[in-house]
């Protein structure tokens, strides 16, 4: 990895912890996101020569803070200031101030930041996207992806909820039980999004941002401290241990797109595996079914198949009915139809995901997964059509090599003698 790439990966991973931490200094949103940009540049221009620090997120919280410090000194003209070199030179004196940061102390104000987005001033609609925007750094566009919106409605939201914040003079402390359990669903919901954006990135040359889903992982793990008892929350840790679980096999050595049962399942993490199962099991035993759960579940049943053919459809087809009971949505729908393929068909799996295509024309996975159930019923021209749609709204360069690998089948098949697809 070349210093650049590690940089960037290293700031990516950082961001949650360091905003967090700078929020707490200067409890202002934008201030807080200002400090950890001015920070990034330092870290630019200064890691590429004198190497990276040894706890990156402490550096980047002490340098964000100082930055910003000096600059309100220079504004409220309280003190006069030396040159920036003179004020720091970034050397190893500055390194061994950040080392000596609280680590337990700054490490968990992700999860305050967390519930001071979910504050319930604002409105849910708000909520989420500010979270995924300010605390992980997601662009606008990532955002409205997960939300199935425009970017630009997107955009318009998370300036009105930045607004209302400042507006409403939110107290940036921890809240108290009550208000942690009236915004649980709503932090909940924030991590798993926060999930999902690194298990299948919605742009750019990577598919997978593992440091994403650790993050993800680590804050429901955190989340389950301080609700031990909520079957929800055991669920979705659950369902995100048993989904990372599966990261080390889900691209080639090329980094293409290596289909569920096309992995190697002997590189899947049985540790992360084992956590998971037991976490969803202990819910479902509390006979509180709840999406996370459900989902969960569905992980599980992959989780204990051995290989391809030991997976227990029927039961995915069963669970995704209750989730569709659960939470209603076209996506669910959708993914429920990979199982009716296998249990009913790919005609009926067709027939199932046809109504959803209003609602989901600008979703890659519909159109893929559209073209694979046409191919299959030996449709190939329109097998074709749905192919091409899906390259179009392919979101990173490993979705639309995969959705090209199908056309090029499509392809020879089409040159095959006497074939008169």
């Amino acid at each position: 990895m070349t210093d650049l790439a590690w940089i960037d990966s290293a700031l990516t991973s950082a961001r949650p912890q360091a905003v967090g931490a700078l929020l707490r200094y200067f409890r202002d949103l934008d201030a807080a996101e200002e400090a950890f940009q001015e920070a990034c540049l330092r870290a630019l221009k200064t890691w590429p020569e004198k190497g990276p620090p040894r706890d990156p997120t402490a550096w980047l919280i002490f340098v964000g803070r100082n930055v910003t410090l000096d600059e309100l000194r220079r504004r409220t003209k309280q003190q006069a200031l030396p040159p920036d070199e003179l004020i720091s030179d970034l050397d190893d004196a500055e390194a061994d101030a950040a080392e000596r940061l609280d680590a337990s102390h700054y490490r968990d104000d992700v999860l305050r930041l967390l519930f001071i987005c979910c504050h319930p001033d604002l409105p849910a609609t708000q909520q989420i996207p500010l979270a995924l925007r300010v605390v992980s750094g997601l662009s606008v566009k990532e955002i409205a992806r997960a939300f199935l919106v425009s970017e630009s409605a997107m955009e318009q939201r998370i300036t009105r909820a930045k607004r209302r914040v400042a507006a409403a003079d939110v107290p940036f402390e921890t809240p108290g039980a009550p208000e942690r359990v009236e915004r649980l669903a709503a932090v909940s919901a924030m991590i798993y999004l926060l999930f999902n954006e690194g298990y299948s990135a919605s742009g750019g040359d990577v598919h997978v941002r593992v440091p994403l889903c650790e993050e993800a992982i680590r804050l429901a793990r955190l989340l389950l401290r301080l609700f031990p008892g909520e079957t929800e929350v055991m669920g979705l840790t659950a369902l995100l241990l048993l989904q990372h679980a599966r990261a080390p096999a889900r691209l080639d050595s090329d980094g293409a797109i290596v289909l569920l049962e096309d992995q190697d399942r002997r590189r899947w993490n049985r540790s992360l595996i084992a956590e998971g199962l037991v976490l969803v099991e202990k819910a479902l035993r509390h006979r509180r079914p709840g999406p996370y759960q459900v989902q969960a579940a569905i992980a599980a049943v992959h989780a204990r198949a051995a290989r391809p053919t030991d997976t227990d459809w029927a039961e995915i087809d069963r669970l995704y009915a209750v989730l569709e009971a659960l939470l209603p949505s076209p996506v669910i729908t959708l993914n429920r139809a990979v199982a009716v393929a296998k249990v009913r068909g790919p005609a009926a799996a067709l027939a199932m995901i046809e109504p959803l295509a209003s609602r989901l024309d600008g979703y890659f996975h519909f159109f893929g997964a559209k073209g694979a159930l046409l191919m299959q019923l030996g449709r190939n021209d329109e097998a074709r059509e749905a192919f091409d749609r899906a390259i179009a709204l392919a979101n990173t360069a490993a979705e639309a090599a995969h959705i090209r690998l199908h056309i090029d089948r499509l392809m020879r098949d089409s040159q095959k003698p006497g074939d008169a697809g």
